[in-house]
C-alpha cells in the first residue's frame, strides 16, 4: 500500500511539474519566432539564390558584361542586395532571440509577480522598446514585400512569353529589352526576341523555370515574417497590458500590507496603554 501511494504522488508530481512547465511557456513569441525564423530562412535562402540566377541569365542569354572599375551596374546592385540579404539574416536571428527571452521573462513576471514592483517596471520598458522595434521591422518587411513582388512580376511576364511563343503568328516577333527593366542604360541595346535562338535556348533551360520559383518563394518568405511580425506585435501588446496591471496590483499589494501593518501597530500601542493603565 504504501508502495502504490508513493508511486502515485511520484506520478501526481511529474504531472504537475510538466504542467507548470508547459504552462509557463511563452506560446504566442514562440510561435511567432518560429514564423520569423521560417519566413527570413525562405526568403535570405531563396532570395540569394535567385539572384545568382539572375546574373547567370543576364550573362548567358543577354550577354552583358560586368562594368570595369567601380561602376555602379545591375551585377554591383546584385552583390549589394545579396549583403543585405546577409544583413538581414543575422540581424533577424538576434531580434528572434531577444522577442522569445522577452516573452519568457513576461510569462514569469506575469504568473509570479516576483514581488518586486522594479521588475515588473523594467519589463514594461523592455516590452515598449521591444513593441518600437517590432512595429518598425514590420514597416520594413511591408516593404521587402513589395519590392519582392517586382522581379517575381517581371518572371512571370518572361515566362508567359516562353508559354506563348509557338501559338504566335507567323512573322510576330515579341522582345524582352532590358532597358525597360533598367537592368542596362538606355545607350546599350540589349534585348532578346522570341524568334532567336538564345530565346529558345533560354525558355528550355531550368536557370528562368528555378530562378522564377526561387523568387516566388522569397516573396512567400518576406509574407512570412510580416505575419509573424504582426504576431509578436499582438503578442507585446498583450504583455505590456498585462504587465501594467500587474504593476497596479502589486502597488495595490504594497499600499494595503502598509496600512494592515499601521493597524496592527496601533492596536498594538493600545493594548501596551491599556496594560499601563491597569497596573
Amino acid at each position: 500500500m504504501e508502495e502504490n501511494m508513493d508511486e502515485s504522488q511520484s506520478q501526481k508530481g511529474c504531472k504537475e511539474c510538466c504542467e507548470r512547465c508547459v504552462g509557463s511557456l511563452p506560446w504566442a513569441s514562440l510561435i511567432a519566432t518560429i514564423l520569423l525564423y521560417m519566413g527570413v530562412a525562405l526568403f535570405c535562402g531563396c532570395g540569394h539564390e535567385a539572384l545568382s540566377g539572375t546574373v547567370t541569365i543576364l550573362q548567358n542569354y543577354f550577354e552583358v558584361i560586368r562594368a570595369p572599375g567601380q561602376t555602379l551596374d545591375v551585377f554591383t546592385i546584385i552583390d549589394i542586395l545579396k549583403y543585405i540579404i546577409y544583413g538581414l539574416a543575422a540581424g533577424f536571428f538576434v531580434f528572434g532571440v531577444l522577442l522569445l527571452v522577452e516573452g519568457f521573462f513576461t510569462t514569469g513576471a506575469i504568473r509570479d509577480l516576483y514581488g518586486e514592483f522594479k521588475i515588473t517596471a523594467c519589463g514594461r520598458c523592455l516590452t515598449a522598446f521591444l513593441m518600437f522595434l517590432a512595429y518598425l521591422f514590420f514597416l520594413v518587411w511591408l516593404g521587402v514585400t513589395a519590392f519582392t513582388s517586382l522581379p517575381v512580376f517581371m518572371y512571370f511576364n518572361v515566362w508567359s512569353m516562353c508559354q506563348n511563343s509557338s501559338t504566335l503568328p507567323e512573322g510576330t516577333n515579341l522582345c524582352l529589352d532590358l532597358r525597360q527593366f533598367g537592368a542596362v542604360t538606355i545607350s546599350v541595346d540589349k534585348r532578346l526576341c522570341t524568334g532567336s535562338e538564345k530565346f529558345v535556348k533560354m525558355c528550355e533551360s531550368n536557370e528562368l523555370d528555378l530562378t522564377f520559383h526561387l523568387f516566388v518563394c522569397a516573396l512567400a518568405g518576406a509574407g512570412a515574417a510580416v505575419i509573424a511580425m504582426v504576431h509578436f506585435l499582438m503578442a507585446l501588446a498583450a504583455n505590456w497590458g498585462y504587465l501594467k496591471d500587474a504593476s497596479r496590483m502589486q502597488k495595490y499589494e504594497d499600499i494595503k500590507s502598509k496600512e494592515e501593518q499601521e493597524l496592527h501597530d496601533i492596536h498594538s500601542t493600545r493594548s501596551k496603554e491599556r496594560l499601563n493603565a491597569y497596573t
